[in-house]
């Protein structure tokens, strides 16, 4: 009996060894249609959001991701240039099944959503590169060396858990910190249209302010302003802090929609180590028209000025993402650029952000050909948190500043053709007296930053009686 106990377990120990060595089981299905920007493929099943490889004949592969199905066909978006695919074209998932349990080992448990999602580099390793949205360098400095990886569909925190925005953020623009003070933790859009300096008020932002680390999300935008704003905007010490993530409008919208993830995913791990980090990300327009461009694909109807419902319901789940952290963590402060076509304040994605967002800065195309920089339109701009951040006589000369900016331009075209006599208004008379300075107040040059305390200051001297 002892002699056939001891054969037994040699031969359960041989095919242990024998399980160990197989090569797991990969599901495996084939190409069968390639319509616009989706591909179809037959005999595989795979969750939304799951990582697959295209083989091409000879040693090329696509990457592609899974954005939905039907019936027995399983729809997925490419994301990088398909040219060479033929029919029949084996599809692999990326990531095999776990093993087989070995007798006596309890049976794994199975991945969640998250889990099962792509997961990428992030960590200090990443401080002054430039990757583009699957975490690979495109600034010619050597592989990342890091072992920290992130998923992508990590969840916003439980609202009740985060700590209020009580603290001020520090962006070196006077216009900003005296009249449209920044709490850190909030979430901004800048609101503009084409041409009016979004990418130079960013990269001032990244120069000048006080956050600890700075990821910069380029999203869709034109190749060739990456090279400018990183050399022209940012700066060798700007970049120093900060991680780029380049995604530009040539490359697929699977992989834009990943880039501005990918940002947030790199900010939120800087976040939850404690560090304050500034989140810009241009453009959420951007990020939005690719989303739109993967749900009329995949046959998803339209209901807004071509938007489908999933680009509606995508945009608060990536702003929900940024936002303080538990109380004595980190923060993420981001700003969204948010592009209005033909500069129309109510174009769908600039209505829909505005809801979502703490703040809207508006920029003035006006302003912007009248040699007013920054173009920043103060009457149409409000942070929906500076009342929690200032003292009150802050907050009452930021808002007699706003009341006599008004007053003026509201006379603007009486003043033009004399209508207006002196002594009418009192009100009016002294915005008149006060504009000159009230417009040099909202003026900065480009390569100089101002403090909080310094706007502050000029703003209590701007109404001191002369």
């Amino acid at each position: 009996m002892t002699l056939n106990a001891q054969r037994l377990a040699q031969y359960l120990g041989q095919c242990r060894t024998q399980i160990d060595s197989i090569h797991p089981w990969q599901l495996a299905g084939r190409l069968t249609r390639i319509n616009g920007l989706v591909m179809e493929a037959s005999g595989i099943k795979l969750p939304i959001g799951a990582s697959t490889q295209i083989q091409i004949p000879g040693d090329g592969t696509v990457q592609a991701e899974v954005v939905g199905f039907s019936g027995d066909r399983l729809f997925m978006m490419p994301a990088e240039d398909v040219f060479g695919l033929p029919p029949g074209a084996l599809v692999r998932a990326l990531e095999p099944p776990p093993k087989l349990p070995v007798l006596g080992q309890k049976t794994p448990q199975q991945r969640r959503a998250p889990d099962r999602a792509k997961h990428l580099p992030v960590g200090p390793e990443l401080l002054g590169r430039v990757v583009d949205g699957n975490g690979r360098p495109l600034d010619s400095l050597g592989p990342l060396n890091t072992q920290n990886l992130n998923s992508l569909a990590s969840r916003p925190l439980n609202p009740l858990l985060r700590e209020p925005i009580s603290h001020t953020m520090d962006v070196g623009i006077r216009a900003i910190n005296a009249l449209l003070t920044v709490g850190r933790g909030q979430r901004l859009g800048l609101f503009a249209g084409s041409g009016v300096g979004k990418s130079v008020l960013l990269g001032m932002m990244a120069r000048c302010t006080t956050a600890d680390v700075i990821v910069v999300g380029l999203i869709g935008e034109r190749g060739r302003e990456v090279k400018e704003f990183i050399e022209q905007n940012l700066g060798e010490a700007g970049l120093a802090r900060a991680v780029v993530v380049a995604a530009p409008a040539d490359v697929s919208p699977l992989l834009r929609l990943q880039g501005a993830t990918y940002a947030t995913s790199i900010a939120e791990h800087f976040r939850d180590e404690g560090r304050h980090v500034l989140l810009i990300m241009d453009s959420l327009t951007r990020y939005a028209m690719a989303q739109r461009e993967i749900a009329l694909a995949i046959g998803e109807p339209p209901v807004t000025r071509g938007y489908p419902p999933s680009v509606f319901a995508r945009l608060p789940q990536l702003v929900e993402r940024a936002g303080n952290s538990t109380p004595g963590g980190g923060s993420i402060t981001a700003f969204y650029t948010v592009l209005t076509e033909g500069d129309d304040p109510q174009d769908p994605i600039a209505d829909a952000a505005r809801a979502i967002l703490d703040g809207h800065i508006v920029l003035s195309r006006q302003l912007a050909d009248a040699g007013h920089y920054p173009a920043i339109d103060i009457e149409q701009s409000i942070s929906r948190v500076m009342p929690q951040l200032v003292t009150p006589d802050h907050l009452e000369l930021a808002r007699r500043f706003k009341q006599l900016y008004s007053r003026y331009q509201r006379a603007r075209d009486l003043l033009a053709v004399g209508a207006y006599a002196h002594g009418a208004d009192p009100l009016l008379d002294r915005a008149i007296a006060l504009y000159p300075r009230l417009e040099g107040f909202l003026q900065q040059p480009m390569e100089k930053c101002v403090t909080s305390a310094m706007a502050n200051q000029f703003l209590a001297e701007l109404f001191t009686e002369t």
